[in-house]
């Protein structure tokens, strides 16, 4: 499943670059997490790089996306076929 930033977010921007599918942007208020671009980091990492780097703990996971561990290959797999696209 997709994560979520919660309104503990104290916008110390430490999430945003770590993001390998840039999928963290800075909202009205706090950063959040576009829910069609998070995969937990699979594909690239064993965990997800927001929440191990978060200071203050307030990435979870947004139980209103929710994705199986196949799912989430599917999605990171997508998002590199069209990444690879626009790079042609």
């Amino acid at each position: 499943m997709a994560l979520i930033i919660t309104d503990e977010c104290i916008n110390c921007d430490v999430c945003e670059p770590v993001c390998p599918n840039e999928a963290i942007f800075m909202g009205e208020e706090i950063y959040q997490i576009h829910p069609d671009l998070c995969t937990e980091c699979v594909g690239h990492f064993e965990q997800p790089q927001c929440a191990l780097f978060c200071p203050v703990d307030c990435i979870p996971k947004d139980e209103h996306h929710p994705e199986s561990p196949q799912e989430l290959q599917q999605k990171y797999q997508m998002l590199m076929q069209q990444k690879n696209s626009s790079n042609l």
